[in-house]
């Protein structure tokens, strides 16, 4: 049996190890930052997910897979926020190439939030 846990443990680990070096071309290769962000969000926590999963498979009876949780835990709930903040400051700076956005949901809210009710002008936050 701990054969078998062995292997699936190397292999969550190599698939996470592939998944993780897949983020890390990603982010050298695409050319913008929403692109860029993309990739270094979610190859990476599937990554450190199957990564965690492994470690986990090998470490099993011991009470340290709790810390293991602990930590995939705080990525799932940080990276998704952290991409979203890149995004966001990145495209009111007009740091975004136009050309790679095909739907602008975006500005339409921005557009909206330029105005009160009443149509008066709103000045910038």
């Amino acid at each position: 049996m701990t054969e078998v846990l062995d292997w699936l443990a190397v292999s969550c680990i190599l698939a996470g190890a592939l998944l993780s070096f897949a983020a890390g071309v990603g982010l050298i290769r695409f050319p913008d930052l929403l692109s860029r962000m993309h990739t270094a969000a979610k190859p990476q926590i599937m990554g450190l997910a199957l990564i965690l999963l492994g470690i986990g498979l090998r470490l099993y009876p011991e009470p340290q897979i709790g810390i293991l949780v602990l930590v995939l835990l705080f990525q799932i709930f940080t990276v998704p926020v952290a991409a979203h903040i890149a995004g966001r400051v990145s495209y009111r700076t007009g740091r975004t190439r136009e050309d790679l956005i095909v739907v602008d949901e975006l500005q339409e809210q921005l557009d909206r939030d330029r105005h009160d009710p009443a149509g008066h002008q709103v000045t910038e936050r």
